[in-house]
């Protein structure tokens, strides 16, 4: 019999019980946005668990952010799955996915949704949503310019996909913008911000971009078998196998955490950044957050 874990190994309970409470509000906002825009949501990956990671994910990152707080990272990252399946997934030609690239960037940018395209109908009303805030109008380019580099990112891997090409382990990294993390934060960041607390952007960003560094080779340390059995490029062959992308992890992880250390303006967006990399280096270790097809 296992023997029980040390009485302070581990967070309160109580604590616990109050982060889930918010990751299951959350969840329910994501099946609600499932049924609003359901051509975008509807294949078999898109299960019930999906949404409920993804919600203990936000919740478990921000644990003093309540759920209306959290709102939007959460909102973000369910439609940069979307756009991912899509792109991966179901388009079938390079013309294909640079057409999805072009319209969600004219949508970001303004342009009204496509009729009858939940993808551009989602992404509009979330915009909308981040306009309204405070920090919009000093925050809104770098979110349109981190949606352009997770669409170039994701446009350079189908072509290595579709070319069966094999990047460089550094050119891999390189593209880790088609992850969507910097982008996903850049909408959170937006959305708990206030008009004044934006300030010294670029710092944010490349502690944001080594983060993203560090949450793709974990991803792709704990999703090796479903990468290969549905096409997918993966890390590890390209680094040494499987400990070399561990010790390459490590090395970004330590990077990323010294970035992170020297925000001292904005220590709650810090926080955030360091507690989603832990959490993908604890979750990675026994599951993912795609559903079967």
């Amino acid at each position: 019999m296992t023997a029980a874990p040390a009485r302070d190994a581990w967070p309160p309970a109580a604590e616990c019980g109050a982060i889930c409470a918010g990751a299951g509000r959350a969840q329910r906002d994501m099946r609600g946005w499932a049924a609003a825009y359901p051509e975008l949501f509807s294949a078999k990956p898109f299960d019930a668990a999906l949404y409920s990671t993804l919600s203990l994910a936000m919740a478990f990152s921000g644990p003093w952010l309540d759920a209306d707080r959290l709102r939007m990272a959460n909102k973000v990252t369910l439609w940069a799955f979307g756009l991912d399946w899509l792109v991966d997934y179901v388009a079938d030609s390079r013309e294909e996915v640079e057409g999805i690239a072009r319209r969600c960037a004219d949508v970001a940018a303004g342009a009204p949704p496509i009729p009858g395209d939940d993808l551009t109908r989602m992404l509009a009303d979330i915009r909308a949503e981040l306009s309204a805030s405070p920090a919009y109008g000093v925050l809104g380019p770098v979110w349109r310019d981190e949606l352009r580099r997770m669409l170039d990112g994701m446009l350079t891997e189908w072509r290595w996909k579709s070319e069966k090409a094999r990047p460089t382990l550094e050119e891999y990294l390189a593209n880790a913008d088609n992850l969507g993390f910097s982008f996903v934060f850049a909408a959170h960041w937006i959305h708990v911000a206030d008009g004044g607390a934006v300030a010294d952007a670029e710092p944010l960003r490349e502690a944001s971009r080594a983060v993203q560094r560090v949450i793709r080779l974990l991803n792709d340390l704990g999703t090796y078998e479903r990468d290969v059995a549905w096409g997918d490029l993966n890390a590890i062959p390209l680094g040494g196998g499987r400990a070399g992308i561990e010790r390459r992890t490590a090395e970004l992880a330590a990077d990323a955490r010294e970035l992170l250390a020297a925000l001292d303006a904005h220590p709650e967006l810090a926080r955030y950044m360091e507690r989603q990399m832990d959490f993908c280096a604890g979750f990675y270790r026994v599951g993912d957050y795609w559903g079967t097809l």
